[in-house]
C-alpha cells in the first residue's frame, strides 16, 4: 500500500489514496504504521476514498494512533485538500468528514484555506457530561476552594475541545494535565485540550494535546475552537493569529458563523508500507481476537 507522509505545521500524517474500491483500512494497521520505531509514525492516519456523491471529490477518514477514530482534523484537511487540488488543477474543492462536507481553496503564498463548518456549542453536541454553560464548563484541578486551573470553553468543531486559558501556555506542563482533561469524567466522548495565552486582541499562542494522540506540533481544529472559545469570552477579536509549537495558523470565526482557516501544507516523503508493519497488525489483530474469545 502506497502512502504519503504529509504535515500541517508539524502535525504530522500518513495519508492513502484508497481510491477505486480499495478496503478502507482497520484499527490493527493504523497501531502498526503509528509505531515510529518499527513503523512509519504520525499524529494522525488518513484515508483518501471514494465518495458515493458526483459533487464531492472524496470522503476522508482519519483515525488517531490508537486506532480510534476522529470526526475532524483542520491540519489534515488541508494538506489532502492540497492534493485534490493538484490533481484537478482547479483551485477549490469538498471533502467528506464523518463531521461533515469541508471546502478547501487555495490561497496566496502556497497556503490552504478550510471552512470548518460552524462550531457547536450546547453542552449535549459537545458533548459534556451534564447540562452546562459551555463558555466555562465546571472542571476543576488543585483545591477545591482554591484551584489551580478550572473552567475551559468547551467546543465542538467535528470534535471535542476544552480550551483553557492561562498565563503562559509556552510553559504550561500540557503532558502532566492534558491527559487528565481528555479523560475527565465530564467528557464522555473525551476531548481534545487546548493551552492558550493571549497575547492581544488578533494574537493567541497555543499549546495542545490531542484526544488519541498526545502532544502535537499543531492542531488545526483546537486553533479553531481556541479562537470560538476567547471570542466567546471577549478576549480577542473574530480574527485571529494563533501561534502553535509548529508555527503560526490563520483563524476567522465569520459572522455568519462558520470557522475559516489558512495554513501551509508539506510532503516530507512518499513509500509503501513493509512486511514488518504489515506482520506487525497481523499480531494486533490475533492478540485481539484472543483477547475477546477470552
Amino acid at each position: 500500500m502506497r502512502f504519503r507522509k504529509m504535515h500541517g505545521l508539524g502535525n504530522d500524517f500518513v495519508v492513502v489514496d484508497l481510491r477505486g474500491g480499495q478496503p478502507a483500512p482497520d484499527a490493527a494497521l493504523v497501531r502498526a504504521v503509528a509505531d515510529r520505531r518499527r513503523g512509519i509514525g504520525f499524529d494522525q492516519f488518513i484515508s483518501v476514498q471514494d465518495d458515493p456523491s458526483n459533487e464531492i471529490a472524496a470522503y476522508m477518514g482519519i483515525w488517531n494512533p490508537d486506532g480510534s477514530r476522529s470526526g475532524a482534523c483542520g491540519n489534515a484537511t488541508r494538506c489532502v485538500g492540497h492534493l485534490l487540488m493538484e490533481e484537478s488543477g482547479q483551485d477549490t474543492v469538498r471533502l467528506r468528514t464523518d463531521s461533515g462536507i469541508l471546502s478547501c481553496w487555495s490561497a496566496p503564498g502556497g497556503l490552504v484555506r478550510v471552512d470548518m463548518g460552524a462550531p457547536k456549542l450546547d453542552w449535549q453536541d459537545i458533548p459534556v457530561a451534564e447540562a452546562s454553560d459551555t463558555v466555562r464548563v465546571d472542571v476543576k484541578f488543585g483545591p477545591i476552594d482554591n484551584p489551580a486551573l478550572w473552567g475551559p470553553g468547551a467546543v465542538n468543531m467535528g470534535n471535542p475541545h476544552a480550551v483553557f486559558f492561562v498565563d503562559d501556555a509556552g510553559a504550561f506542563p500540557v503532558e502532566k494535565i492534558g491527559p487528565m482533561v481528555e479523560n475527565h469524567p465530564m467528557f464522555p466522548e473525551r476531548t481534545n485540550v487546548e493551552f492558550c495565552t493571549v497575547e492581544g486582541r488578533n494574537r493567541m499562542r497555543m499549546r495542545v494535546w490531542e484526544r488519541g494522540a498526545g502532544i502535537t506540533q499543531a492542531c488545526g481544529s483546537g486553533a479553531c475552537a481556541a479562537v470560538v472559545a476567547g471570542v466567546r469570552r471577549g478576549l480577542i477579536d473574530r480574527k485571529c493569529v494563533v501561534m502553535l509549537d509548529g508555527g503560526p495558523l490563520g483563524i476567522e470565526w465569520t459572522e455568519r458563523g462558520p470557522v475559516m482557516m489558512t495554513g501551509p501544507v508539506a510532503l516530507s516523503f512518499t513509500g509503501d508500507f513493509g512486511p514488518d508493519i504489515l506482520a506487525q497488525a497481523e499480531r494486533i489483530r490475533r492478540e485481539k481476537s484472543v483477547s475477546a474469545s477470552a
